[in-house]
């Protein structure tokens, strides 16, 4: 912790070009090389997508986990509590839950593009994440992969609500909703909003597996994430 203060001092006394000598030299100075934390750091990100990714993907992987699980857009918040007001209660829980396992059955797809965005991450990166906050290396793979990941969910979203049944019982629960006569009529675009809510689950769940490691020392499972992560530690 005193080297993080000293670190931090030094951070606003002096120039961008010091700096960067300065970031250079730590690894050296506690006996880690730049390879070992660009490797450590890959192999954190790796485990951590790897778990809650899965975790994600398994029934109720969204609509059980609090953190995560996907509520009604304010367009359709309405109409839920108008099913309830009128007797409908089971529409509309069932409402919800399809839109959940549209995400859970998507978001698996996310692997592979994690993988490619990690094998990119450059030593120069991987010093910035280490000294970064908590969640650097998701805001990290978040720039980075956020748009191609859109683009992949998106239409395996909209399959998903299909597959799920969720296209169909939302049609119904939206034809009843707009068939009564105090309501305005809806048509919201479920695919796109499912998508978004899938997407910020993934980063909420990787965000919370890098601050356990990076704040606990037994979440840290193997001898490399042990050593590189004790830079930060200091």
């Amino acid at each position: 912790m005193k080297k993080i203060i000293a670190f931090a001092a030094i951070l606003l006394l002096s120039s961008c070009a010091e700096l960067q000598q300065i970031a250079s030299q730590l690894p050296q100075e506690y006996g880690v090389s730049d390879a070992e934390i660009s490797s450590g750091l890959k192999q954190a990100l790796e485990f951590g997508i790897d778990k809650e990714v899965t975790n994600l993907a398994k029934e109720d992987g969204f609509f059980k986990n609090e953190l995560v699980r996907i509520g009604l857009p304010p367009e359709l918040q309405k109409v839920d509590k108008t099913l309830r007001d009128v007797g409908l209660d089971a529409l509309a829980d069932e409402g919800l839950k399809v839109l959940n396992r549209a995400a859970e059955d998507a978001v698996s797809e996310a692997i592979p593009v994690f993988a490619d965005a990690v094998r990119g991450i450059t030593f120069t990166d991987a010093r910035d994440i280490l000294l970064g906050a908590d969640n650097a290396a998701t805001v990290y793979l978040s720039d980075r992969t956020e748009e191609e990941l859109y683009g992949k969910f998106n239409p395996i979203i909209s399959n998903s609500l299909d597959k799920v049944g969720a296209t169909q019982v939302w049609r119904n629960i939206i034809q009843k909703y707009n068939s009564l006569p105090i309501t305005t009529d809806v048509n919201p675009d479920l695919p796109d909003y499912v998508t978004n809510e899938a997407l910020d689950g993934v980063y909420v769940m990787i965000a919370q597996e890098e601050k356990d490691i990076r704040n606990s020392i037994s979440a840290r499972t193997t001898d490399l994430l042990r050593k590189v992560f004790a830079l930060q530690d200091r």
